[in-house]
């Protein structure tokens, strides 16, 4: 179980992702993040019952929620994107702190039952600089 929790959160962390309108891979986040010290990546597992069956207005709404909690929590705390599963939403932030990420779980109404700091990401554009 251990072994596949790693690999879905590693094929999370390879999946490229969109943050402020720009097409970037999580390597490309990471490494950006390492240029800004105050901003770290997390990987968020909420434990949601029937996540996979969210309508599109739910996830909507959901979203609003966040955006909303983070505009008022200010430039320390960062959404880069959420996947959806059957019992389970996993989501990638840049953050300050941890504290910041259960922060924002708590004013937002959200579960976060894992939260991970990202050591690394590798993509296949890590295999180019061998």
């Amino acid at each position: 179980m251990k072994t596949l929790k790693s690999i879905l959160i590693l094929g999370i962390l390879l999946t490229t992702s969109s943050i402020m309108g720009q097409e970037k891979t999580a390597a490309e986040l990471l490494r950006e993040e390492a240029a800004t010290p105050n901003l770290q990546m997390y990987v968020i597992e909420r434990e949601i019952p029937n996540a996979g069956q969210l309508t599109s207005e739910e996830l909507i709404g959901v979203s609003k929620t966040s955006c909303s909690v983070l505009d008022d929590m200010g430039p320390a705390i960062k959404w880069v994107n959420s996947f959806v599963t059957d019992n389970k939403i996993y989501c990638v932030y840049l953050a300050a702190d941890i504290e910041l990420v259960r922060e924002h779980a708590k004013k937002g109404g959200f579960p976060a039952n894992t939260i991970s700091k990202v050591a690394n990401v590798i993509d296949p554009s890590t295999a180019e600089n061998r």
